[in-house]
């Protein structure tokens, strides 16, 4: 088999279920992750040997994620490497993010800093800002776009749902982060 076509393979595997294919993956991308995060979390020296962690994180994100069919456009070795270094900045914000919040309670342990679950405070206050930010738009096409973008849905898929071309639902999600970008500046 040629090269070029074993990562195709092996996110074939993983998408079975199989876990050959994910100690493949992982041994082909992991470094590339860890130096992905340490640049991320570079300039945090408390977070300094967090890299690794994210990495495997993200990594398991995937994995799970693409096991339960939630990457339909993940087919080959550039989808996922987006899909990776995406995973990866979010993991590595995530866990800049817990470290700022759990600072004030004391030194934060790394079970805090990765869990998938923010604390009981924080995670109202996003829900009402949530609502507060839906609220703003005052269309429910608008909205259903919105929640449709944070359930993960692509952009070609919205289109689809909404009988339109990717490029309409672009200007609303433009619409949607101007909007917002305002209510967050005042």
């Amino acid at each position: 088999m040629p090269t070029n076509d074993s990562v195709t393979l092996w996110l074939n595997q993983v998408k079975d279920g199989e876990r050959a294919g994910v100690r493949l993956l992982l041994e082909r991308y992991f470094q590339r992750l860890v130096q992905l995060a340490r640049s991320r979390l570079q300039g945090r020296p408390a977070l300094a040997g967090y890299d690794e962690d994210v990495a495997l994180s993200a990594f398991k994100s995937l994995c799970l994620g693409a096991e339960r069919g939630r990457f339909p456009q993940l087919s080959d070795r550039d989808d996922l490497w987006r899909v990776l270094a995406l995973l990866t900045i979010r993991k590595a914000i995530d866990v800049q993010r817990r470290h700022r919040d759990h600072e004030s309670l004391g030194e934060p342990n790394l079970e805090q800093l990765l869990s998938d679950e923010p604390p009981a405070e924080m995670a109202a206050e996003m829900a009402e800002d949530y609502q507060r930010l839906l609220g703003l738009l005052d269309e429910a096409e608008l909205r259903s776009v919105a929640l449709w973008k944070v359930e993960g849905y692509t952009n070609e898929e919205i289109a689809e749902k909404l009988g339109c071309v990717v490029r309409s639902v672009e200007r609303k999600l433009q619409r949607i982060r101007i909007l917002w970008a305002e209510a967050v500046a005042e």
